[in-house]
């Protein structure tokens, strides 16, 4: 991914050195970017929106004659129907051609964890995650109710079932993307705290006292996860969750020589 970006841009693109626990964390440079970035907001398993959003954004590019990137906030699944579909699409290259950059949400490492350790993570169920494993097919309720062996079923297949590229692809999900003077992440920053030491919960989890306060960085925060009507802006932030899975309203917001845009 990375590599591709500098053939496309020709940024200077430097990763953290971070430790294997945590997520990695991608600097692309301080520079102002030359290039528009697209930000969409949380999917929740809507892959119509998905798609539509991608084309807007590939129509915006084709009529102004540039490239560009697009960095996704996260929560990929749960919760809608089709996350299974939403992962198959964000796996294969972008049919339009266009650079992603995943960020990685909280319903996403969650799907994750219950992957690894189903006994230990069946909350997840009642967070999102029945619809996600009926977008595999998987009954999980059905399946638990089968006695003591439930959950060895359970487990046994969701281990057959799900596609060894999608877990991957939760793995390699990234805790924080900085581009210049923005920082694209799921939930949002603990103010004060240095980006270096800033922890993966709290990029996937935060919301008070980050909502109030802002980052308190010198930085613009572009993220999801608390979902509002419209997007949001408070103190050196940017919210765009506008609750895809009820509204029908995927938001993308274009941000381009210190402005920003919203294409859909």
């Amino acid at each position: 991914m990375i590599p591709t970006f500098q053939r496309l841009f020709g940024a200077k693109t430097v990763q953290q050195a971070v430790p294997e626990s945590r997520r990695q964390r991608i600097d692309l440079g301080s520079g102002l970017p030359q290039y528009p970035i697209y930000a969409i907001g949380d999917v929740h398993g809507r892959i119509d929106l998905l798609q539509h959003a991608e084309s807007l954004v590939a129509g915006d590019l084709m009529a102004n004659g540039k490239s560009g990137i697009i960095v996704l906030l996260g929560d990929y699944v749960d919760r809608g129907k089709s996350s299974s579909a939403v992962l198959d699409y964000l796996c294969a290259p972008s049919p339009y051609g266009l650079q992603r950059f995943l960020v990685c949400g909280n319903h996403d490492d969650a799907f994750l964890q219950f992957f690894e350790d189903p006994a230990r993570h069946l909350n997840w169920l009642d967070f999102g995650g029945r619809q996600t494993l009926l977008s595999y097919g998987i009954d999980a309720d059905y399946m638990l109710s089968r006695g003591k062996n439930g959950i060895e079923d359970l487990k046994r297949v969701v281990n057959d079932t799900i596609p060894v590229q999608h877990i991957q692809l939760l793995r390699d999900m990234v805790g924080y993307i900085r581009i210049g003077s923005y920082i694209f992440v799921h939930a949002g920053l603990r103010p004060g705290v240095a980006l270096t030491d800033q922890d993966d919960r709290d990029l996937m989890w935060i919301r008070e006292p980050f909502l109030s306060r802002g980052p308190e960085l010198p930085f613009l925060v572009v993220h999801g996860h608390t979902v509002t009507e419209q997007p949001e802006t408070g103190r050196n932030r940017i919210g765009i969750d506008t609750g895809a899975v009820n509204t029908n309203r995927l938001t993308v917001l274009k941000l381009e020589d210190g402005k920003g845009f919203l294409i859909s």
